[in-house]
């Protein structure tokens, strides 16, 4: 986290070389993390990494363009996550999600808005992207539900509610459950903000769940939104969950 003013500034003057050269590169990028969330609720916060999204099959380019510049890079972990470090600052270069399910695709960059941070030109993840990938972060060590019901109210009367169920679809539950607690936490707000056609949607499938018989297979989910906290399910209770797909 950075604390001080020459901090502040070391990081703004590495984050626009490091803006600069993903452009030169010519690699589609769009930009999430802390500074996404400031363009659409306000909320700042001072880190000292830029979160860079693409997809799968572009992180390579960018590791190499900016080896060949001097840059340390790193392949952290082949299923979602590289790095490029400069001193205490770095890059993180977002393909995916831990549980391989928030993939990078085109359809993400066709609906990236435009936007300027310290003064150069970027692709803006897109809300409903932000919230598709905050939706799977239940961990007990981090927990983005907050983040989720701030964008939500600030952008949710202009949300493309269609795509964001779109993504959700197989994990219909968890954006319901979003859904419930954004009722709880804003009730003035959520008629506006929520359409009663989704909520009607997702309503009719918690009560059709129960006419189907129950899942042969013994599944535990946990995984898919806390890597940690459930492996006493999969390592002890013998229950079987999803498979990690590598690219």
């Amino acid at each position: 986290m950075i604390v001080t003013e020459e901090q502040r500034k070391e990081a703004h003057a590495f984050y626009k070389q490091a803006l600069d050269i993903l452009n030169e590169s010519g690699v589609p990028f769009m930009l999430g993390g802390a500074f996404a969330m400031f363009h659409y609720t306000g909320i700042y916060r001072d880190t000292k990494d830029l979160d860079i999204f693409c997809k799968p099959s572009d992180y390579p380019r960018i590791l190499k363009y900016f080896a060949d510049k001097g840059y340390r890079t790193e392949l952290y972990d082949v299923r979602w996550l590289a790095k490029v470090h400069h001193g205490e600052y770095f890059i993180d270069i977002i393909f995916d999600t831990v549980n391989n399910i928030c993939r990078v695709d085109d359809s993400w960059l066709q609906h990236a808005p435009k936007a300027r941070f310290v003064g150069v030109d970027v692709s803006l993840l897109a809300p409903e992207e932000l919230v598709f990938c905050k939706l799977y972060v239940l961990n007990r060590e981090r927990y983005d539900g907050a983040d989720v019901n701030h964008v939500l109210l600030k952008t949710g009367r202009n949300f493309d509610w269609k795509r964001l169920l779109f993504h959700m679809d197989p994990h219909w539950h968890i954006l319901l459950a979003q859904l419930l607690q954004f009722q709880f936490v804003y009730p003035s707000e959520y008629h506006e903000i929520i359409p009663k056609w989704l909520f009607d949607e997702l309503m009719r499938r918690a009560h059709e769940q129960y006419d189907l018989p129950p899942a042969f297979e013994k599944v535990c989910r946990g995984p898919m939104i806390d890597q940690t906290q459930y492996e006493v399910d999969i390592k002890e209770w013998d229950y079987k969950t999803y498979t990690i797909k590598t690219v």
